[in-house]
């Protein structure tokens, strides 16, 4: 019989089953670290599910009389020891720079598991989704001023526009989605709102699978760049292409099929992240690191969701949010 807190306990052990990027050949400078990536990545999984934003609220968490708290705390502990609170902040303060690899590996890790690309050719659809800044916005005339009217302004937030969202302050996540039947991520970044996409495309496609061949974006990819970076690869970037419609020029069915499969992956995946972690209004944090440490962290949490379902034999991608209540 499952117990309480099962659900939670059991995609702590599976993320020491994920797969990791290979260390660097040379060694970084400075003091050896003692506790690993995983360790952490528990730890943030405990965040987001609990919704404990800081470090402080974690361990207030675990030191509560709670069955579920005394059976997550020896899971955060790594060669006898646990880290203590500064331990804790420093070194998840470091994940955000390390979770875009750790997302990338345990996507191509999902696609060879799920047989993604059995029945349709391998492709990936590439977007950024606007994700609003906490508290108040900053107005360009008083940020050109230096002017900050209230304390709940996220100051590190940016202004952007689109043509479906409008203008919004806040944060982009950009992602690349598996064309298939189950909408599995391969690669996230998260930057300020006022960041490119075609800047930011790059990244993403370091992460892809190597089976790779098509790429779909909207008409901020369509760039000569994105396209060379794509050929190097033997992938081809199908972007929608500047001017007024209709289009008339040669390729404009097929553009307009793999249009439609791409508004059939990355769209609904946007919409469904969003409503699964309920980040439709807001970030629940201020700071870009932080707002990064959470936003990828989802991500990751959602792929080991994903590996879960699988290794239970129940249907993928199904009843997310609920399995994640539950937890």
């Amino acid at each position: 019989m499952l117990t309480h807190g099962s659900i939670l306990v059991s995609l702590l052990w599976l993320v020491e089953q994920i797969p990791t990027p290979p260390p660097p050949v040379k060694r970084p400078r400075g003091r050896q670290e003692f506790f690993s990536d995983k360790l952490f990545v528990k730890a943030l999984i405990v965040m987001i599910i609990r919704r404990l934003y800081t470090a402080y609220a974690l361990l207030s968490f675990l030191d509560q009389d709670d069955p579920v708290a005394h059976q997550i705390r020896p899971l955060l502990t790594e060669h006898g020891r646990f880290p203590t609170r500064r331990t804790w902040e420093r070194c998840v303060e470091k994940l955000p720079a390390r979770l875009p690899a750790l997302i990338g590996c345990l996507g191509r890790s999902l696609v060879t598991r799920l047989q993604s690309w059995t029945v349709q050719g391998p492709a990936a659809a590439v977007d950024s989704t606007p994700l609003r800044a906490n508290g108040g916005v900053w107005h360009k005339q008083h940020r050109l001023v230096g002017e900050v009217l209230h304390t709940s302004i996220d100051t590190e937030a940016t202004w952007s526009k689109s043509g479906y969202h409008g203008w919004w302050y806040g944060w982009k996540l950009h992602l690349a989605v598996v064309v298939g039947s189950i909408w599995i991520p391969l690669a996230a970044e998260f930057t300020i709102a006022s960041d490119a996409d075609n800047v930011m495309a790059p990244k993403l496609l370091e992460q892809l699978p190597l089976e790779v061949r098509c790429v779909l974006g909207d008409t901020h990819y369509n760039t000569p760049e994105l396209r060379a970076e794509c050929a190097l690869h033997n992938r081809e970037l199908v972007a929608t292409r500047r001017g007024p419609y209709p289009h008339r020029d040669g390729g404009v069915e097929v553009r307009r099929i793999f249009h439609k499969l791409r508004s059939l992956a990355i769209e609904p995946f946007n919409g469904l992240f969003k409503n699964i972690f309920e980040w439709r209004g807001q970030m629940p944090v201020k700071g870009l690191k932080r707002c990064q440490l959470f936003a990828l962290g989802a991500i990751l949490l959602y792929q080991i969701v994903l590996l879960d379902q699988h290794q239970r034999q129940q249907p993928v991608g199904v009843g997310i949010k609920a399995l994640l209540r539950a937890a």
